[in-house]
């Protein structure tokens, strides 16, 4: 009878544990379609907790209006401001793109300077690569710089078209803030208590998904920004046409490690170079390499030292492949499932330690 009973314990719980993950499955396919603004409220609560506390502090008896007020500080700093900047970089973007379509900015002529100031063994190396003549330069990569443009401009429609759909996951990200930033210990408790690990090996898990979270945003997101300010000034004070947009694109760039700033104001320089505009060329380099170039390597291990503990080139590989993936969300989710890969094997190292370590 023991073990009668014994074995419909064990079928119980298989078969329970087989209803937990399909519920568990189901429940995570319907969050789905709102998974990047979960990931960003998840993201923003991380990030604002300490002012929600401290705006607690001072008032402990009103939670909804601490989390009310610090929801006000997100929108007033980060959601307001890039609303202005995107409104402001779909315009620069429809204006170059019609100046391109109406001749108004030859892209071949560009490409003629460009070619013509090359020297021999840049001509070479080119011919080696398959681009003899100014015609192949033309149809390799003008063709490129038009696709560019139009994604860009793409983009841009897109944005606008699809503000319903923005706006109600923005709504998503606010109000799942709300509950996170008023919610978030009393959740962090239950969830504490549901997952199957020690609460050290629990404890290593969630402080290694908040440092690379707060490390991420503040060393790419801040440093992109920053990066992208600077090098947009610059050119407008350089005279160069749309400078909001080749900004923008300069902190996008600043997001891809290795390669950085560079891929937008090098190709640039080299451009004033070779139309003559020699002191417009050498004040972007110097500033590229002793202005931009330095904000990075000055502010990220300021922002982020290494808090972390990964490897600089996983982070890189992990961001190529989050970017891959998941556009540009995958900038935080890349480190992150990284982070979190790292902390898995560590325990199961320390497991296995614990398993195979004799008894005292």
């Amino acid at each position: 009878m023991a073990s009668e009973g014994e074995g419909r314990g064990a079928d119980g719980r298989w078969s329970f544990l087989v209803i937990l993950i399909a519920i568990s499955a189901a429940f995570a396919l319907v969050l789905w379609p709102f998974l990047t603004a979960i990931l960003w409220a998840v993201i923003a609560a991380i990030l604002f907790t300490p002012v929600y506390r401290r705006l607690l502090a001072r008032m402990p008896r009103w939670p909804n209006s601490a989390a009310l007020l610090t929801l006000l500080l997100i929108v007033g700093i980060v959601i307001l401001p890039a609303a202005i900047l995107s409104v402001a970089l779909v315009g620069e973007a429809t204006t170059v793109y019609l100046r391109i379509q109406s001749g108004d900015i030859d892209i071949a002529r560009i490409f003629a300077t460009l070619f013509a100031g090359l020297p021999g063994w840049a001509t070479t190396l080119l011919a080696n690569l398959g681009v003899k003549d100014l015609a192949d330069a033309r149809d390799i990569f003008g063709s490129g710089a038009a696709d560019g443009v139009r994604a860009v401009l793409g983009q841009a429609l897109l944005f606008g078209q699809s503000i319903f759909g923005l706006l109600v996951k923005l709504s998503v990200v606010l109000y799942l803030s709300f509950f996170l930033l008023r919610d978030g210990d009393a959740l962090q408790r239950r969830v504490a208590a549901a997952v199957p690990l020690r609460a050290d090996q629990l404890g290593l898990l969630v402080d290694r998904f908040i440092v690379v979270v707060r490390a991420t945003i503040k060393g790419s997101i801040v440093v992109a920004i920053i990066q992208g300010m600077i090098g947009g000034t610059v050119l407008w004070m350089l005279g160069v046409e749309a400078p909001l947009l080749w900004g923008v694109l300069m902190g996008a760039a600043s997001l891809i490690p290795a390669v950085g700033t560079g891929l937008v104001w090098v190709p640039m320089a080299l451009y004033l170079f070779f139309s003559g505009a020699i002191w417009q060329g050498a004040v972007l380099v110097f500033c590229g390499l002793f202005v931009i170039g330095m904000v990075d390597n000055l502010l990220r291990p300021i922002l982020v030292g290494r808090e972390t503990r990964i490897p600089d080139y996983v982070v890189l590989i992990t961001t190529l492949g989050g970017l891959q993936l998941f556009g540009f969300h995958g900038i935080v989710i890349g480190p992150v499932i990284a982070a979190m890969f790292i902390a898995v094997w560590d325990i199961a190292a320390q497991m296995r330690g614990e398993a195979l370590s004799p008894p005292a």
